[in-house]
């Protein structure tokens, strides 16, 4: 750990996801307490949950169609300058809103265009982001790398979800505002990093090198089954999505509550990652991510069940903590599998599945919400999910027998 310490250009690169994740929980925050406030003027809960899912489903659009030319982008283009790119249309996204909150213009169709252009940012962010962290700390210390730069994510996910719900108290147009700030932080911190962000350009067409990256990950049966494993269980099991109608519908708590309910999973995960950052993963890795997953499912099912704040949290705990061992396993296994020269493209399909487990699963549990209520769409993810540990550990044997990841 003191030899990661002493990477000064990774140092800048964590610091800058931190910032940034942070601003992105904050105004994820904003994002989906605004539209549901705005729905529940004039609709039901069932109709309301539904405009809150639309969030998800217009931001993972723009992933779908751009992840592609995104991957190949990274791949072939300086990844610092890709990032800069990005964090200057999320200033300027989060400016606009925080000037709309603050003269009371916003709407719900201005609150989804923001989320779609969020959605391009993302779409060229992540594959970038995710190409850009290897190259600036040796091969051997990669396993702590992934691990530290989930903690990042994680603590940033316990902190801003938290901070947003008592800004959300102030005044609309503070999330916002605070969102824009710490985006500027994290461009500062991202002009710091000096190393190469440059990849080794392949020979070959545009079309030629998405395709070989398709082809990558296809073929090789632990990357696939580990990003669709995530994919399928996530879109089942994504009913922490409907935390806002939870909150204020089922548990009956203010924006307060809400803001808590959201940092509970990234608390159980920043735990977990904390202990993954010491004592790495050395053994039965597919196993060990196989009854992560499992365990997911049990704590979306006992979250859906429950009519106690201090149980819901409990279960978002338990299901951020399992959720953490799946997405280190399964980052740590792509990453050490992976070329350089192929991350960019391995990532944006990683990061395509992901955008649609994560949005895709918001929308699923939204339309679900709609027929059998909020209760029932947790339920009835949970035990997806349950279904998808066993079909994928009998469909990608390849990968539950993987063994070691270092």
């Amino acid at each position: 750990m003191r030899a990661l310490l002493r990477q000064r250009d990774f140092l800048f690169f964590w610091a800058s996801r931190w910032t940034a994740v942070l601003g992105v929980q904050i105004m994820s925050v904003a994002l989906g307490w605004h539209v549901y406030d705005i729905a529940r003027r004039t609709m039901g809960v069932k109709e309301s949950a539904f405009m809150v899912s639309m969030i998800g489903l217009v931001s993972f659009v723009p992933v779908l169609f751009l992840a592609l030319p995104a991957g190949e982008t990274a791949d072939r283009h300086n990844r610092r300058r890709i990032l800069l790119f990005c964090y200057s249309g999320e200033i300027t996204i989060a400016g606009l809103l925080t000037l709309a909150a603050f003269f009371n213009r916003e709407t719900i169709p201005l609150l989804l265009g923001a989320a779609v252009m969020f959605g391009i940012a993302r779409a060229f962010f992540a594959p970038a982001n995710t190409a850009l962290g290897p190259m600036l700390v040796p091969r051997e210390l990669l396993p702590r790398a992934i691990a530290w730069n989930s903690l990042a994510w994680q603590t940033a996910s316990i902190i801003g979800p938290a901070i947003g719900g008592l800004l959300i108290v102030v005044s609309l147009s503070a999330p916002y505002a605070a969102s824009f700030c710490l985006y500027l932080v994290a461009m500062g911190c991202i002009l710091m990093v000096r190393g190469n962000a440059q990849p080794q350009v392949q020979p070959g067409s545009r079309w030629a090198l998405m395709k070989e990256g398709l082809s990558y990950v296809w073929n090789n049966k632990i990357v696939f089954g580990a990003i669709s494993l995530d994919l399928a269980a996530v879109i089942l099991g994504g009913a922490t999505a409907l935390l806002p109608v939870f909150a204020r519908d089922v548990l009956h708590v203010d924006s307060w509550g809400f803001g808590i309910l959201r940092a509970a999973p990234a608390v159980g995960a920043a735990s977990v990652a904390v202990y993954l950052a010491a004592n790495p993963i050395r053994s039965r890795a597919g196993l060990i991510m196989f009854a992560s997953v499992a365990l997911f499912g049990v704590g979306t099912i006992a979250f859906g069940l429950s009519n106690l704040l201090w149980l819901s949290v409990a279960a978002l705990v338990l299901l951020g903590g399992a959720d953490m061992v799946s997405v280190y396993v399964r980052q740590t296994l792509i990453q050490l599998a992976t070329p350089d020269h192929m991350r960019g493209r391995v990532a944006t399909v990683s990061s395509l599945f992901i955008g649609a487990s994560n949005e895709l699963g918001e929308f699923e549990s939204g339309v679900v919400a709609r027929f059998l209520g909020p209760v029932g769409a947790a339920v009835f993810g949970g035990v997806g999910a349950l279904a998808v540990t066993g079909l994928w550990a009998w469909m990608f044997p390849q990968l539950r027998k993987a063994d070691r990841l270092v």
